[in-house]
Order: structure tokens, then C-alpha cells, then sequence
């Protein structure tokens, strides 16, 4: 295996490994360390560019380190990603040499499931490196995270319905759901028992029949999720959906969904608040799993109930969030940032003090 470590402003480490014997070419970016080792998920995706999956790692590395800072997990920000299609080239000999790439991190950057990747991926992975979680909960693990994902990205939404409407109550609410995976179909049974009308949308069209036969839902084409009217549009897909291009389409007055990295670029959130539109910042809404790996970490192992009422909590900081962006006159993007960068900066100047309160 070739590892090449990548110069990368704002950024410890980058690396970049190949591997001609299983096929590996893969990706590791660790953004930030100071609250923590960093923790973050291996991903699997069949980028058509070099240059997409190095963008990816970058934008999900510095997510992570904001996600865990408002989550308040004790971790930092690392991301993995592997350029291939995770339905036809996941070979055992694949994963192991990843695990070995992970493990030349000497647990600066401890992996867990993502997109493309599975328990049964991680526990390949596990046989080369002890720097992975989100193991299966037979093995001591906390499992799946998406069902975590989606209470956390539930509550949230719920939350960002009471600041919009004045009350979090969804029944009659309609919410159109872009994509049917782990998360967004958790979500959708929670919504659905919330009373919410669903609107759905996927690219796997078994799979969205099922959801729709099974929660009531209207389906449609993905071009026309955009358009549809909606209270809440919910991307639970992959990111940059949130663009020049889409945001004019929306017709919802909350977003709130899973998807990492929503926005196309930074201006967005800008472009959404001009609209009237109320956004729940991704890298908060979505943390619930992140949470529940990060219970891994505790003295005496994983605990539930603890995960629980920690994802739970992803509530108050929307609330937080929505709070600041309102007192500085500043989309709930950037309000969102300012409070992970100073929790990180917090955590910078105890670290470099010796640990004294200032």
C-alpha cells in the first residue's frame, strides 16, 4: 500500500493511500483534534473523479469537527472515504487494507459506518485496527447509528416546526422526504406516527415503493421534490442539494433533513434566509449518530439510555442556534458555526493552558 500524506491549509492531516493488490484508493482527512481524537465515518462511493472524493473528505472532516463540538461529544473531526461502488467492488481484502490505512493514524482517526458501509464492513475492519466503532451490538458495540440519526434529525425537526409555526405538533404537517435510506426511512415511520402527510422521493425505486405502500406517502420524481408544496423540505440524501438552482424551487418554509453538508456552498444559507425559509444547519440536526458511536467512548462502554438523552438534546441546541441567528441578524448556517468554532476554541484555550479554567 502507497500512503501519500497531502499538504492541506486548516486541516492536521490528509492522506491519500493506493493499493493495487485489492484495489484500495482511499482517502483520510483528520480536520481537528482539539477536543478530541477524531471520529468519523468511512464512506463508500463511486466518485467519477480523484478530485470529487478529495472535496467530499475535506467538506465531511470539518463537518464532523462541528458536529461533535455542538454535540459535545469529547471527539474532533476526521472523515474516510473509498472511491468505488459499494454494490459490486466490496471485497473482504478491500476493507482489510483500509483497516491497516486506519491504522497508520495510531488512533488520531477512529472510523465507523457511513454511507456505502455496513457493521459487517466494520467488523473487517476491526480484524486489522482496534480504531473502529459502530460495531454490532453482539460485538459490544452501538450498533447502526441511522436509527440515532433520525430520532436526532426528529427532534430537530420538530424543533425548527415550533420556531417556524409556533407549535411542534406535525399532524397534518406535510413533509416531502428526499431519499429512503437508513435515515430517511426511520424518519419517515417517525413522522409518519407523528401524523405528518409524506411526499417521497428516491433514486431506488423498490425500496420507495415499499416506503409508500407501508407509510401512505405520495410519491414522486426526484426533479420534482424541489417544487413541491410542502411545510418542510427534508434532504436525507447526499449534500450539496441546497443550490442556485433548487432554492428558488422550494416551496416550504422549514428545511430540516439528514444529509451531510446540504448547502452548495456557504452563500446559501443566505440565499435561504432572503427567502424566509428556516433552515436546520446539517452538521447539528443530523448528529444523533455520531452521538450514539461517541457512548462507545464512555467509562464502562455503550449505554442507550445515556445515547438516548443525549440525542434528545439536539433539540435545545437547534433552539440555541435559532436564538443567536436572530440576535446577530445571521443565517442559521453561520449561527451554527459560530457556536461549534467557539466551543473549539474554548477547547483550544484550556488545552494550551494545561487544562485550567479561564
Amino acid at each position: 500500500m502507497e500512503i501519500t500524506r497531502l499538504d492541506v491549509e486548516g486541516y492536521e492531516e490528509v492522506y491519500r493511500a493506493t493499493d493495487a493488490r485489492s484495489g484500495l484508493k482511499a482517502f483520510i482527512a483528520v480536520h481537528d483534534t482539539t477536543l478530541g481524537p477524531a471520529l468519523g465515518g468511512c464512506r463508500m462511493w463511486h466518485y467519477s473523479r480523484e478530485e470529487d472524493a478529495m472535496t467530499d473528505v475535506l467538506r465531511l472532516s470539518r463537518g464532523m469537527t462541528y458536529k461533535s463540538a455542538v454535540a459535545r461529544t469529547g471527539l474532533g473531526g476526521g472523515k474516510a472515504v473509498i472511491i468505488g461502488d459499494p454494490k459490486s467492488e466490496k471485497t473482504e481484502e478491500l476493507f482489510r487494507t483500509m483497516g491497516r490505512f486506519v491504522h497508520t493514524l495510531g488512533g488520531r482517526y477512529t472510523t465507523a459506518e457511513d454511507v456505502g458501509t455496513n457493521e459487517a464492513d466494520m467488523l473487517v475492519l476491526r480484524e486489522v485496527t482496534p480504531y473502529v466503532s459502530g460495531l454490532p451490538r453482539i460485538k459490544g458495540g452501538s450498533g447502526d447509528p441511522s436509527p440515532f440519526t433520525a430520532l436526532g434529525v426528529f427532534v430537530g425537526l420538530q424543533a425548527a416546526v415550533e420556531e417556524a409555526f409556533g407549535s411542534d405538533d406535525l399532524s397534518g404537517r406535510t413533509v416531502a422526504l428526499q431519499g429512503i435510506g437508513n435515515v430517511g426511512y426511520h424518519l419517515a415511520k417517525q413522522l409518519n406516527e407523528a401524523g405528518a402527510r409524506l411526499i417521497i422521493t428516491d433514486v431506488n425505486k423498490e425500496r420507495l415503493k415499499e416506503a409508500a405502500d407501508e407509510l401512505g406517502a405520495t410519491i414522486v420524481d426526484p426533479r420534482e421534490i424541489y417544487s413541491v408544496e410542502c411545510d418542510v423540505f427534508s434532504p436525507n440524501a447526499l449534500g450539496a442539494v441546497l443550490n442556485d438552482r433548487t432554492i428558488p424551487q422550494l416551496k416550504c418554509r422549514v428545511v430540516a433533513g439528514g444529509a451531510n453538508n446540504q448547502l452548495g456552498e456557504e452563500r446559501h444559507g443566505e440565499a435561504l434566509l432572503r427567502r424566509d425559509i428556516l433552515y436546520a444547519p446539517d452538521f447539528v440536526i443530523n448528529a444523533g449518530g455520531i452521538i450514539n458511536v461517541s457512548v462507545e467512548f464512555m467509562d464502562g462502554g455503550y449505554d442507550e439510555a445515556a445515547s438516548l438523552k443525549r440525542v434528545h438534546n439536539i433539540r435545545r441546541a437547534m433552539h440555541d442556534i435559532f436564538a443567536t441567528a436572530k440576535e446577530q441578524e445571521i443565517p442559521t448556517s453561520e449561527a451554527a458555526v459560530v457556536l461549534a468554532e467557539r466551543i473549539v476554541a474554548e477547547g483550544r484555550r484550556k488545552r494550551d493552558s494545561g487544562g485550567a479554567e479561564l
